[in-house]
């Protein structure tokens, strides 16, 4: 039987392979390096991508580890703003509504099961949504109200005016200040139904001087104990506009420089009415001497005031008819009073 012989392999032969053998193996291990590098670049542009959909989100977002807010283990800068909101989140509860100076939060809380389980928590600004469902339900209540009262006042007006024809020259200076009332009251009722039923403006030309006759009529029909100087700058143009509603928007500013000036420790004011022509806008400037604004703040809110007098419609619905036109109110800072803006057209 023949003898089978073994291949020979010399040492310089297993070299060759050795070093084949490490060539192929260093230039996988570059290949796996390049491998990884991408993929750690694809999962931080992913996690980069992640982060960024969740800072454009405007609701505050945490994750907590095991459900722990003192383990936070992701948070976005809408929430680092809201620190004391997590510390009333209820996370065993997976829907609810929290009240934080002066806002409303919508609350979703979910738990993620992992490895190592983590609760997500959301909360959502809902204070508009909620103020335009109080003010809707608001709206609807004094519109009732004020299609209730209007037909007696109305009655009452009417008698009025025949009593002051009747009675004797001591007894006139009380029927007029039932008058002056129940002017205060109809003024009311006008605001709340214009409000609630919402603002449609017909702009005409008419001349401005006419808007300053009206304004001056409001000054001496409206209650006041002080003296009260009213100064009104209208230059002799044409002005476009629902001369109407803008009329109320000036009697709106004159009432409340005028109940401003009542509260006012001194015994006497300043009121002043100002237009002025600029490039794009008509303007108006209205300011008086009467006491600060408390709070800048409940400016337009509807039916909230600072002033011991006040229904809180005036300013809500001045702002409602200036935004009809498509112009703005602007509150000054260097002097107490408000500038009006109207664009031409």
């Amino acid at each position: 039987m023949p003898i089978q012989k073994s291949p020979v392999t010399t040492p310089d032969g297993d070299q060759e392979i050795l070093r084949e053998t490490l060539e192929a193996v260093i230039e996988r291990t570059y290949d796996i390096e390049k491998e990884y590098k991408q993929l750690k670049k694809s999962v931080q542009g992913f996690q980069q991508l992640v982060n960024q959909v969740i800072e454009s989100q405007p609701n505050a977002m945490w994750i907590l580890k095991g459900g722990d807010k003192e383990a936070v283990f992701f948070q976005n800068s809408a929430s680092e703003a809201l620190p004391r909101l997590l510390e009333r989140i209820d996370i065993s509860l997976p829907k609810q509504e929290i009240e934080l100076d002066q806002k409303i939060f919508l609350v979703h809380v979910s738990d993620v099961d992992e490895n190592e389980p983590k609760t997500i928590i959301s909360a959502t600004d809902i204070t508009e949504q909620k103020r335009s469902e109080r003010l809707a339900s608001m709206g609807q209540i004094a519109a009732h109200l004020a299609h209730e009262i209007r037909n007696p006042i109305g009655s009452i007006s009417l008698m009025a005016s025949t009593l002051l024809k009747k009675v004797d020259d001591k007894q006139k200076p009380l029927v007029e200040e039932i008058k002056s009332a129940i002017g205060r009251v109809e003024r009311i009722i006008k605001s709340t139904l214009l409000f609630t039923r919402g603002v449609g403006i017909t702009p005409k030309p008419f001349p401005l001087p006419r808007l300053g006759t009206q304004i001056r009529q409001a000054f001496d029909q409206y209650p006041y104990t002080k003296e009260i100087t009213l100064q009104i700058d209208f230059p002799e143009i044409t002005l476009s506009a629902d001369q109407e509603l803008l009329t109320i928007v000036m009697q709106n500013f004159l009432y409340n420089a005028i109940d401003a000036i009542e509260e006012d420790d001194r015994e006497c004011g300043d009121i002043t009415f100002r237009y002025q022509y600029e490039e794009q806008h008509d303007t108006f400037t209205i300011t008086d001497s009467g006491i600060a604004i408390a709070d800048p703040n409940l400016l337009y809110e509807p039916f909230k005031t600072t002033k011991t007098k006040g229904h809180g419609l005036g300013l809500a619905l001045s702002l409602e008819i200036i935004k009809a036109h498509n112009g703005k109110i602007e509150l000054l800072q260097e002097t107490k009073g408000f500038k009006i803006y109207l664009p031409r057209s």
